[in-house]
Parts: structure tokens; C-alpha cells; sequence
């Protein structure tokens, strides 16, 4: 069994399109774009906002540094908070301590916001590390991310395993010779996971205990 648990955050812990989707809304409004399909906005939940901007809209390097701090804008004081927990996941990360695991948060999502959402919903506490990216987007790769939260810990890769809901979150962890478990409760499709290689799947946080922890 796996000794080193990381878990994405937007689409494995919590439902976090309604923020995510409102902040991508309020940056492209300042450019004149509309979006008619909220569901559109969807593919920004997972990858950095940097590409995000670039690889959906054609945005330039600049116009997407900028792009990011008007996204910004408005999720640091609202989009950050339009963010639930999924079912169970509270009792399976409190079960996962209870066994001696090392839990550890790994997002793409700047580590200041994370540390937020966290304390806010309470789970904080089931954590040994929140790692994330950085504000000037010099940490953004997931690969990236999970080597500093690995490092930080001096944890040992090869009893490591992720859990996330993109095939980003896959190809981070395969990189680097780690499993990643899908979930398919997320934002990615079963197709986009099991194409990224994947695993293992899980359907809900059932699947997810039984997978860690038996």
C-alpha cells in the first residue's frame, strides 16, 4: 500500500466550478468576450491559468499576465469561497491519518489560496503539507508541484501515489514514476483519464478508501 497520499484540489476534494468558472467570466469580460456556455469554462479547472488563457483564447504571454491578475481579482475575494467539499472526503482523509499515512495536498492552485480554502472548509488539519504553485507562476506544472511537496517532506517517491481528476494531474505523477489514481467525481472524463494512464479509477470516495487504505 501506498505511504505517501497527494491529492489534487479543484475536482478531487472540492467542487470548485462556480469560482473558478466566475473568475475566467470576469477576466475575459474585461476583454469584450462573452461566454454563453458556463460549461465552456470548465477546461480551466485543472491546468495553470497562464496556458488556460493562451491554449483557449490565443491570448499572448503578455495579454495573459494580465488575464491572470484581473481572474484574480475577483476570486481572491469571491471565487475562492464558491467551493464545496465532495462527500466523504472529510472521514476518508481523517481515516487515512488514523492509519499512519502522510497526506498531502498538490495543486496547480497557488499554495496562499489553498492554505485558504482549506482552513475555511476544515481540512487543514488532515494535512501534513499544502503545496501549490507560486504567485508569479514559477511553480506551476504539476510534475513541478509534487517534486517540491515530495522534497519538502524528504518523502520517498516510490511509495507515493495521486489522486486527481485530469489527465494533467496523471501525466504530473507519471513523470516522475508515480501512480495517479483518477477520480472520475471531478472535471476529466473517464476516457481523458484512462487515455493518460491512470491507474486506477475511483468512482466516489468509497472506491477512493478501499484503493488506500483496503
Amino acid at each position: 500500500m501506498y505511504d505517501f497520499i497527494l491529492f489534487d484540489l479543484d475536482g478531487t476534494l472540492t467542487d470548485s466550478a462556480d469560482g473558478i468558472v466566475n473568475s475566467a467570466l470576469h477576466a475575459l469580460g474585461k476583454r469584450g468576450i462573452a461566454v454563453s456556455d458556463r460549461s465552456e469554462l470548465y477546461k480551466f479547472i485543472g491546468p495553470p491559468l497562464m496556458d488556460s488563457f493562451m491554449q483557449f483564447f490565443g491570448f499572448t504571454h503578455e495579454e495573459s499576465v494580465q488575464a491572470v491578475v484581473d481572474y484574480r481579482e475577483y476570486y481572491a475575494n469571491r471565487g475562492i469561497w464558491e467551493n464545496t467539499l465532495y462527500p466523504g472526503i472529510p472521514e476518508l482523509l481523517a481515516d487515512l491519518k488514523a492509519a499512519g499515512k502522510t497526506v498531502i495536498m498538490a495543486t496547480s492552485k497557488p499554495e496562499h489560496f489553498a492554505r485558504q480554502i482549506a482552513d475555511r472548509l476544515d481540512i487543514a488539519k488532515h494535512f501534513d503539507l499544502i503545496a501549490g504553485s507560486t504567485m508569479d507562476e514559477t511553480r506551476t506544472k504539476k510534475s513541478d508541484v509534487i517534486t517540491y511537496a515530495l522534497a519538502q517532506l524528504n518523502a520517498d517517491g516510490a511509495r507515493a501515489v495521486m489522486i486527481g481528476d485530469r489527465f494533467y494531474d496523471v501525466v504530473g505523477a507519471n513523470a516522475l514514476n508515480i501512480p495517479c489514481i483518477g477520480v472520475t467525481f471531478g472535471y476529466g472524463s473517464e476516457e481523458e483519464l484512462r487515455t493518460a494512464g491512470a491507474a486506477a479509477l475511483a468512482h466516489n470516495t468509497a472506491d477512493l478508501h478501499r484503493l488506500l487504505l483496503g
